[in-house]
């Protein structure tokens, strides 16, 4: 020590400091060495976790070499054709681009490092690696890949693939994204051919982390950079590249239809994870122009399974011979997810709507309760929460941890919000479109926000600016359930009007946030994370296309960061809980319904395993065709 004293002292005094001070800068300076050479020592001996699996809470459900999921049929017979419809139009089978739409499925030949469980929410398993480590600290996470991995064309799945994809997204992808996941995932690093390692800012918390990068596409690096040019992420293009998944694309007919076939030489067809799963030759997507074109194609056989989202084909449109023979099922599979937040969002980018006053009076004019029983058969429940019947919705007062979070917030929130019940959608009479109480209700609320009458019964504000709001719609199902809203907006005195656009011009208006008002749905989890950003968070509100409303509040942010930050399931519930409720009292969006189950119709000939998981109906990849009976739906006629 004596010898570092002097050494430390000489130094001092030859770079001109006194010799007192200089030995005490020089003994901070040592001593904070070791703290780092001891900090160091700590991280390394830090426990390395290395699974075949990953769960975002608790454990996972299935053991390393488990042999396959219980949801599938293991014994489910390969071959036949899966065939759907989709309506409307596409121009590119790049499902990345900015431009125009790109077709069904188009990025269903695309696989990623870990797949999710259908029966254990925020699960993942080992699909293009077969393993991962990570510390405790989840500070980084090493993915090990299965050699045996390819793509469709027989080249290897390495990491550099994994690494070329991760920079793309950032690069050509959307800027939402790219922003957010460029400074939470500042490095991804080839350590090999087949171990690949992601580094995780410090800056953020570590929930989600790993599954965030454990669900990124896998593209071939050798495919792009063979024509960098044309085969860029963000433009449209009719060939859909490589991937490493079970089908590649077979045919396609613009507008008309998309092919896919099975991959004879899948690679991954025996893993455990995708037994008795992708059952199907093929998987065909028919066109029409609209849902009523659709529902005949599927009465006539074009195509033989149909997810049915409206209440009113679902109520009356399934009354024909071959429903009546059996030949076609009507099926109601329980769905264990939290419902889409369904809704009329309202864009705050708008002057008009940044009053909430003029936010609780346009939810005031819509009608659930008679668009449900006169145009909707009385089949759907009206939402009021985003996690609408789940452990994750706000109910009563807020208590226990939920009130700790929201008091944390202080002034950033309204203070009733403490002492109310959670705003809950409003109740109107059902025996015509218009509830009187509630227009009047909302009419007074115009008047206090400064949007009074004129002699021509329009609104105006003080610099006479007429009240204006358009409603954005690409679907005609909707335009019918819309009418009479639009009808009661203008009957408040807003210049009020409902446009509906051909497909491309309603995708480019969307992203452009070119709209006054749109139908959305934000999709919701049991165990929400870090899309909750791009959701409602302020970082990208201006361009993020899953953040339609354009909320920017900090209040959210902050609740935001809160669930991220959860370690432990009370504490996401709890935050959950409290974000519910704040986004609830912003009323930037008209709630309006939702289901519990999923509507299936299919030609009998599909046949699905009595014990189906309750997050996924399965329909893509745990269904299966049984041979004979498709056989004698054709023998008899009822199919081609």
């Amino acid at each position: 020590m004596r010898s570092q004293q002097m050494t430390a002292r000489t130094r001092a005094m030859n770079e001109g400091l006194p010799a007192p001070l200089g030995f005490v800068m020089l003994s901070v300076l040592m001593l904070g060495a070791m703290v780092l050479v001891l900090a160091g020592q700590a991280r390394a001996e830090e426990t390395i976790i290395k699974s075949h699996g990953f769960a975002e809470f608790g454990e996972l459900k299935y053991p390393e070499g488990f042999a396959h999921f219980d949801y599938v049929n293991p014994d489910a017979p390969k071959g036949g054709e899966l065939s759907f419809s989709a309506v409307g139009t596409f121009d590119s089978m790049n499902p990345f681009t900015r431009k125009g739409r790109g077709g069904a499925l188009s990025s269903y030949h695309l696989e990623s490092l870990l797949i999710e469980s259908y029966d254990e929410p925020g699960s993942y398993y080992g699909l293009i690696a077969e393993s991962l480590e990570y510390p405790e600290s989840q500070d980084w996470v090493i993915f090990n890949l299965r050699p045996e991995a390819r793509f469709s064309d027989g080249t290897p799945v390495t990491a550099d693939d994994v690494v070329f994809s991760h920079n793309i997204l950032l690069d050509q992808g959307l800027q939402s994204y790219a922003e957010a996941v460029r400074k939470r995932i500042p490095k991804a690093e080839a350590l090999g051919p087949h171990r690949v390692k992601f580094y995780f800012s410090p800056d953020f918390p570590r929930r989600a982390m790993i599954s965030q990068v454990a669900g990124t596409p896998v593209f071939s690096k050798a495919w792009f950079e063979a024509d960098p040019e044309n085969r860029r992420l963000d433009e449209p293009r009719l060939d859909p590249g490589i991937g490493s998944g079970p089908y590649v694309l077979d045919s396609f007919d613009i507008n008309q239809r998309i092919v896919y076939r099975r991959n004879p030489d899948y690679w991954g067809a025996d893993l455990n994870v995708n037994v008795g799963r992708h059952n199907y030759d093929s998987i065909r997507i028919e066109y029409f122009g609209d849902a009523i074109a659709a529902m005949e194609g599927f009465k006539a056989g074009v195509y033989t399974l149909r997810p049915e989202n409206s209440s009113k084909s679902w109520a009356t449109a399934y009354e024909f011979d071959a429903v009546a023979r059996g030949d076609v099922i009507k099926d109601e599979i329980p769905d264990g997810n939290v419902p889409a937040a369904n809704g009329f969002v309202m864009n705050l980018l708008r002057p008009v709507f940044q009053d909430i006053r003029v936010r609780e009076a346009v939810q005031l004019a819509f009608n659930f309760e008679w668009t449900n029983e006169s145009l909707q058969y009385g089949l759907f429940r009206h939402r009021s929460s985003f996690w609408q019947d789940s452990a994750l919705e706000a109910k009563g007062l807020p208590e226990g941890r939920e009130k700790e979070v929201l008091e944390a917030l202080g002034d950033q929130i309204d203070p009733t919000i403490l002492t109310t019940e959670p705003v809950m959608a409003h109740a109107s009479k059902p025996g015509r479109p218009s509830d009187r109480r509630n227009l009047r209700r909302a009419m007074k609320l115009l008047d206090e926000a400064g949007w009074a009458v004129g002699d021509d019964g329009v609104r105006r504000n003080a610099a006479g600016e007429v009240m204006q709001i358009e409603f954005l719609l690409d679907s005609p199902t909707l335009e019918r359930i819309v009418q009479p809203y639009v009808a009661n907006l203008i009957t408040m005195g807003i210049d009020a009007k409902l446009n509906r656009v051909d497909f491309a011009q309603y995708t480019s208006r969307r992203r452009e946030k070119d709209f006054d008002m749109v139908s959305f749905a934000y999709p919701k989890s049991l165990e929400p994370s870090t899309g909750l950003y791009q959701q409602f968070g302020s970082e990208a509100h201006q361009y993020s296309v899953f953040n339609p409303a354009g909320l920017a509040d900090p209040a959210v942010d902050a609740l935001i960061d809160n669930i991220v930050k959860a370690t432990t399931e009370e504490e996401l519930h709890a935050s959950a809980r409290a974000l519910d409720r704040v986004l609830r009292a912003k009323r930037f969006m008209v709630p309006t319904w939702y289901l519990d189950v999923n509507w299936i119709a299919y030609w009998s000939m599909y046949e699905y395993p009595e014990n189906l998981p309750p997050y996924a109906p399965g329909t893509m990849d745990l269904w299966w065709v049984n041979a004979e009976k498709e056989a004698a739906l054709k023998a008899s006629g009822a199919l081609r």
